[in-house]
């Protein structure tokens, strides 16, 4: 076989399985056998391996996996992942359609949707080529996981299509059938593990394996909601839904409608909430939308959602089962929260037998005895709770459940703060030291390879850590004494400490567990302060003037490193070699842009897109989507959206270049 005519048939291969695959995984309708299939496939595989180079990341082949990745980076979205504002009732979805059409003051349609219950993905492809796919992360970033990506039979890795736009980002969710996830807890049971609590959290957890043969091998699916795009060849949700089925993806049968009034809208919803749990995926609602993408832009979006969407969730199912016991678990903050343990009942298509009491007051108000008859719901079709109990049902003699007095770990005295209790053995319980830990090493804090919780339990078992501190004095010998760490590990596990030592200082701030400090407050109190060492001599009152944080968020910054114990776990911090001090400028020499909110559109000379509007942030000013009457400046490079420049234009925005944007930060 010449390299021409393997060239040629493996385009051939290629085009075929594409083809075979979709008429499978997203027509249910296979034209061939599976033993075809197979051995067209095995066909490929080979042609593949004599010539190398005609390798292609989206070829059929790669759809098994085989992938391992140990990291997955973090990259942000071109276009910021929105949450949507959630509503229980029809009266509440009126009240947002008229504060949509008191906006618009035109006409407008909807669309409406099933609002699946998966993790949120957005995959971009170039000239129809899919090139990369990132998590939803909080919104504005999320982690590249590509490779597992490939692997979902559904995801098409290329659309065959002459309207496909150059750049073009599909969003949807990741979702995995009942089907499957009973497969893979049958799987799991036969073999002695726990089960997954449910198909949503399996198919988070399943997108993030290092071992991308494995994920393919749980058979996930994705189903698209969202395309954007420069270029986009529709006009609004419905047409771009079509579309979208047209190219290849999967959207189930009648998961999808537009309507012209809200009637229309309702009709949906009442069928879909008597047929959802017939449906082969977790469903917890309707997305109601504005249809007119023009329509969309106008509306724009306030800090969280946007204004031409709304989610109608659907009622929590509800069942009665018998209260076995109440447990009391100790957090990393030493808060003691009371969980119920019941007999088991399958909710929402998952099987659940324990709920959160959360604290106190709650388990005052629910009145629990011994051996109550309890009635369980899960709170947005996801969180299992406790919301009442049928006293008709109740045992003559039966106990009232207290709440316990002391810690159930340590047995330390509790003491009562608004409504929770917590343990104020801070130093001496365990489950508050290894949650301390656990939480440091995270991956959102310093990010420490190799330190899962099984390892750092086994750690502070076996007495070599008590604090996190401690990492940073383990040495080998001692690792490699401990049952199931080898030389390897133990040396990535040191290579991963050290390399946390090159983690920015707001991420020591957030690794050290402070209560009410998350990774947003600790980014705004490094920016406002530039170092943790002014943090820690800052009085309350200076602490509140730093957005967000109020005076119970400044007060527990305070009393933290008044601790005699946590000053001088800070300082053995300083001494490993950790960073205290902000990569950035502190607010009051660099914050020129304060107040300031830009749209940034087009291509640029000195910075990429992502770039650019890191550095309007790093400034002090705000990154919107849409341009609107609270835009200040539409940053514009080559080839801008024309529709942006055009809102730009009607509302007296100014237009400004890369040049004049430099100008503005001082470095023109």
């Amino acid at each position: 076989m010449t390299r021409e005519q393997a060239k040629k048939r493996i385009d051939e291969l290629r085009k075929l399985l594409r083809r075979y695959n979709y008429e499978y995984y997203v027509l249910n309708r296979p034209s061939v056998s599976d033993y075809e299939f197979d051995m067209l496939m095995k066909e490929l595989e080979r042609l593949e391996k004599e010539w190398p180079e005609f390798y292609d990341p989206n070829s059929p082949t790669q759809r098994v996996g085989g992938t391992v990745t140990k990291i997955f980076p973090t990259k942000r979205h071109k276009y910021p992942m929105y949450s949507l504002d959630n509503t229980y009732s029809f009266e509440e979805v009126r009240e947002w359609a008229e504060r949509v059409r008191r906006m618009l003051n035109e006409p407008f349609t909807f669309s409406a949707e099933l609002k699946y219950d998966g993790t949120s993905l957005s995959v971009e492809y170039r000239n129809g080529e899919m090139v990369e796919a990132i998590t939803r992360g909080d919104g504005e970033q999320g982690d590249v996981v590509t490779a597992n990506a490939r692997t979902i039979r559904t995801l098409p890795l290329k659309i065959e299509a002459e309207d496909v736009p150059p750049e073009l980002f599909v969003r949807g969710e990741v979702v995995m059938s009942q089907e499957n996830f009973e497969k893979v807890n049958a799987e799991r049971v036969a073999k002695g593990e726990e089960p997954y609590m449910n198909p949503r959290n399996l198919a988070a957890g399943t997108l993030k394996l290092q071992d991308s043969a494995e994920v393919a091998r749980r058979g996930l699916d994705f189903i698209p909601w969202q395309m954007l795009g420069e270029q986009l060849p529709v006009r609004s949700q419905y047409e771009a839904l079509n579309k979208l089925k047209e190219w290849g993806f999967f959207l189930p049968e009648g998961a999808y409608t537009k309507a012209d009034t809200l009637d229309g809208v309702f009709d949906f919803i009442n069928y879909w909430e008597a047929k959802r749990l017939d449906f082969p995926y977790q469903t917890d609602g309707i997305v109601i939308k504005v249809n007119e993408f023009d329509k969309q832009e106008k509306l724009g979006f306030t800090a969280k959602y946007p204004r031409w969407a709304i989610a109608y969730k659907f009622p929590a199912e509800r069942k009665a089962t018998k209260l076995l016991r109440v447990d009391f678990q100790v957090g990393r903050t030493g808060k003691v929260t009371p969980v119920a343990i019941f007999e088991p009942v399958l909710l929402g298509g998952t099987v659940v037998q324990r709920a959160s009491l959360h604290n106190e007051d709650i388990m005052k108000a629910l009145d629990l005895h011994e051996g109550d008859t309890i009635l369980v719901e899960k709170a947005g079709d996801v969180i299992p709770q406790v919301v009442g109990v049928d006293k008709s049902k109740r045992q003559p003699g039966a106990k009232p459940i207290e709440f316990v007095k002391t810690c159930p770990v340590c047995e330390a005295p509790l003491v009562k703060v608004d409504a929770h209790h917590y343990c104020v053995n801070t130093a001496g319980c365990k489950p508050q030291q290894v949650a301390a830990i656990e939480h440091f090493v995270s991956r959102n804090a310093m990010n420490i390879e190799g330190l899962g919780k099984e390892t750092v339990k086994l750690l502070y078992d076996e007495g070599l850590i008590r604090n996190v501190a401690d990492l940073y004095d383990l040495k080998k010998e001692d690792l490699i004494k401990l049952e199931g760490i080898r030389e390897k590990t133990a040396s990535n596990i040191l290579k991963g400490i050290e390399q946390s030592k090159e983690r920015p200082a707001e991420k020591l701030l957030y690794a050290l567990g402070i209560k009410h400090v998350g990774e947003s407050t600790a980014k705004k109190l490094m920016k406002h302060f530039g170092s943790i060492d002014r943090i820690m001599e800052a009085t309350p009152e200076e602490l509140t003037q730093v957005e967000d944080v109020g005076e119970k968020v400044a007060e527990s910054i305070y009393k933290w490193f008044r601790n005699p114990d946590n000053r001088q776990l800070v300082e053995r911090l300083r001494k490993a070699g950790l960073k205290f001090e902000s990569e950035q400028p502190a607010d009051e020499s660099q914050n020129v842009l304060q107040g300031k909110k830009f749209v940034v559109s087009g291509t640029f000379q000195n910075f990429s897109r992502d770039e650019i509007k890191a550095d309007i942030e790093r400034h002090g000013g705000e990154v919107a989507s849409s341009v609107s009457r609270k835009t200040d400046y539409l940053l514009a490079g080559e080839k801008p959206g024309p529709s942006k420049v055009a809102k730009a234009q009607q509302l007296g925005i100014p237009i400004i270049s890369e040049e004049e944007y430099l100008k503005m930060t001082g470095r023109g």
